[in-house]
């Protein structure tokens, strides 16, 4: 038996957040990580909008980009202060993944980091407050997913933390949100979500509703990431609904080894994880094509590329993957980004074998040993074909 699960309540399109002036509420605890937020008055506008509910807020900033425990800790505490029946969390992945982080806690302040970071295992949730996600940026779909990552600064763990309970009761889309977004920002966000769109495609559990939600997200990417990457407002409008779709499917279907990857050379490399799975993507594809060659070639007749054989077909659909990465002005490899030559020789083995341990890696359609990864990591540092 498979399950499928997205939040109750999407609201979507521009103006979007006026949904909060409707919400049955007491009190409302809103975290946000950007001062843009605060400076550009999105923050003080939901205040006005929770108060036309009458509805009290309290607001926590500064989310740092990778969520820390002490901020998860800190933001618990207050919330047990204050006493929501209704957390908002609002930004990227990283305020709205430590916003879910804190509601754990809030509702259960007895359980560690250790016990709710085992999948699929937290108590039942909303026993004082459920949960709403404003998503700002167009790719991690933390709004939809039953995700979140929290890192202990002092040790250096990250804690992924999995659990359908965690989906957000209500995702707001308000396509107004993204219309300023940086380029760089656009672009890593963009290929993070095709990313997901492709390897939830592919996985070992997808499933007819992850399926369509996949391939309509990568129809809509492909026709409108370069136009919202060129200030097409529409086409960014549309890219902020995709990676919405896009994280619908991979919540339920999970991901593949583009994201382990991802996930394990991120920090270490220092590099933006949409633009990393941007360089591991096409060769992810190239060694997944030996098991899920057919899958590939679905995907790529349904964006218009031609072929005769399926390998043609998987060959266009990569083709089109490194031309997108170079219109958006994107490295083709870790080596072009800067990464030093020495210090990722030094670092390979450990991103390979954590790579593989990694639990995208689990739903990859096909498996990979350490010594395959390190090659694949290999073949992305100097942005070489891989050959197996």
């Amino acid at each position: 038996m498979q399950r499928f699960t997205i939040p109750r309540d999407l609201y979507f399109g521009d103006n979007a957040i006026e949904y909060l002036s409707t919400l049955k509420a007491k009190k409302a605890f809103i975290v946000y990580g950007s001062n843009r937020l605060a400076s550009n008055g999105v923050i003080s506008r939901m205040q006005d909008l929770l108060k036309k509910a009458n509805i009290e807020s309290m607001t926590f900033a500064g989310v740092e980009h990778d969520p820390s425990v002490a901020t998860v800790r800190k933001g618990a505490s207050l919330m047990n202060e204050f006493q929501p029946d209704v957390i908002i969390g609002i930004g990227g992945g990283s305020p709205i993944d430590a916003a879910k982080a804190m509601w754990i806690f809030y509702e259960y302040p007895n359980l560690t980091f250790e016990e709710i970071a085992k999948p699929f295992n937290l108590p039942e949730m909303r026993t004082k407050a459920h949960f709403i996600a404003i998503s700002t940026t167009s790719g991690t779909a933390t709004e939809v997913t039953s995700f979140s990552v929290i890192t202990d600064n002092e040790t250096g763990i990250k804690y992924p933390i999995a659990d359908y309970n965690i989906t957000p009761d209500v995702a707001i889309l308000d396509t107004t949100l993204v219309e300023n977004m940086p380029k760089n920002l656009v672009a890593n966000t963009g290929m993070d979500a095709l990313t997901h769109a492709l390897e939830a495609y592919v996985s070992t559990i997808a499933n007819p509703f992850t399926d369509a939600l996949a391939m309509r997200s990568i129809e809509m990417i492909c026709k409108n990431l370069i136009n919202s990457y060129n200030d097409d407002i529409e086409a960014r409008k549309q890219m902020h609904i995709a990676q919405n779709l896009a994280g619908m499917a991979f919540s339920n279907a999970i991901l593949g080894i583009a994201h382990s990857m991802a996930h394990k050379s991120g920090a270490i490399l220092n590099i933006p994880h949409g633009m990393a799975n941007a360089i591991y993507l096409p060769n992810t594809i190239l060694f997944n094509s030996k098991i899920a060659g057919f899958r590939y070639a679905e995907i790529a007749k349904r964006v218009g590329l031609t072929g005769n054989t399926e390998n043609e077909l998987v060959n266009a659909l990569i083709t089109l993957i490194k031309k997108m990465r170079n219109d958006l002005k994107m490295p083709a490899s870790l080596k072009e980004f800067g990464i030093d030559e020495s210090e990722f020789q030094t670092k390979i083995d450990n991103m390979a074998v954590t790579a593989v341990a990694d639990p995208c890696t689990s739903t990859n359609p096909r498996q990979v040993s350490n010594e395959e990864m390190k090659e694949l990591y290999l073949a992305a540092y100097y942005g070489n074909n891989i050959t197996f």
